[in-house]
């Protein structure tokens, strides 16, 4: 778990991880904090030994956290948690069943950070359906939807078997801070990892009223699209496969173009800014639809903000018929 200024929720988080039976041992990274994340994140510790805290003494990012809990814990299996979400109860019991995967991983529920209490939320109970995700259904699902918030199925968080990693020398890429997950899976579909897929949900993640186009760096765009660049040149790509990630690749580029002409925006003024990019025509698109297209999430994001409904899982799925 790494966790930068957590200190409201990660208690939460620690507490999800520790009450599952089937986890060996949390390990919490306290990357460079300001507030008492470490301090709130021992306050959640049930007496099992299973809870070790480390705290870095300058911010490193979340890759680098997690490849340091990586390189310190020893369990066979890996699950990462983000700091301000949790585990649903019975999680690891539903999701490990049979060994026919290097990754597995199940539905989210979406809770809206107003609707966030410490309760249990209510989980529709949907069908395991179990299938495998191949590479180029993994690539075009990480390419955002418009309209629709958080519609990537680069925010699933599956359980990593080590022997995997280890065997092919996968570890987080540590100058990302944005899409490091997607990287790093993207990478192990490249080696030929087996990506199972259930459709129950174990994971809550808590949804924060932060603007898609605020919440990262001009720079973190750049190396995300420098990934893109350096995985296709992989040899042997099938051609499907380069195709998803050239798609991929251009998806980030266009973010990157718009990121930098609010940028620009910012700091010298729209004329500036504007003048800028006509002399690079081939920016106007991805900087015209990205602000339409911030617009239109803000107005998800208001529309979901007075939904009554609990949350939305992030896959599809077919509720459990009781009889």
């Amino acid at each position: 778990m790494a966790a930068k200024d957590a200190e409201t929720t990660i208690s939460r988080a620690v507490r999800s991880a520790l009450r599952e039976p089937q986890v060996a041992e949390v390990l919490v990274i306290d990357d460079a904090s300001n507030d008492g994340t470490a301090e709130a994140a021992r306050s959640a510790d049930d007496g099992s030994d299973r809870l070790r805290v480390f705290s870095f003494e300058g911010n490193r990012g979340p890759a680098a956290a997690r490849n340091y809990a990586i390189e310190n814990s020893s369990a066979p299996l890996l699950a990462i948690l983000d700091a301000d979400d949790f585990f649903l109860s019975g999680r690891f019991e539903r999701l490990l069943e049979g060994d026919d995967w290097d990754f597995v991983a199940d539905n989210i529920l979406f809770i809206d950070e107003a609707k966030a209490d410490l309760s249990e939320p209510a989980a529709p109970c949907y069908e395991a359906e179990p299938r495998t995700l191949d590479t180029v259904e993994f690539i075009e699902g990480n390419i955002a939807k418009r309209g629709v918030r958080r519609g990537e199925i680069g925010f699933l968080k599956p359980v990593m078997r080590r022997s995997f990693l280890d065997t092919h020398g996968l570890r987080y890429r540590e100058a990302l801070r944005l899409g490091e997950d997607y990287d790093l899976y993207t990478r192990a579909l490249l080696k030929g990892a087996r990506y199972k897929l259930i459709h129950s949900c174990g994971y809550g993640a808590v949804v924060r009223a932060d603007s898609l186009s605020g919440s990262h760096r001009t720079i973190d765009l750049k190396n995300l699209y420098e990934a893109d660049v350096e995985m296709l040149a992989t040899a042997g790509l099938s051609s499907p496969i380069a195709a998803a990630l050239r798609r991929h690749m251009r998806d980030t580029k266009a973010r990157y173009e718009l990121r930098h002409f609010l940028d620009k925006k910012a700091s010298q003024g729209l004329f500036a800014a504007t003048i800028g990019a006509l002399r690079a025509p081939s920016s106007l698109p991805a900087i015209a639809g990205g602000i339409a297209t911030d617009k239109l999430d803000g107005l998800v994001r208001r529309r979901e903000a007075d939904s009554s409904q609990a949350g939305r899982c992030l896959l599809p799925g077919r509720l459990i018929v009781q009889e």
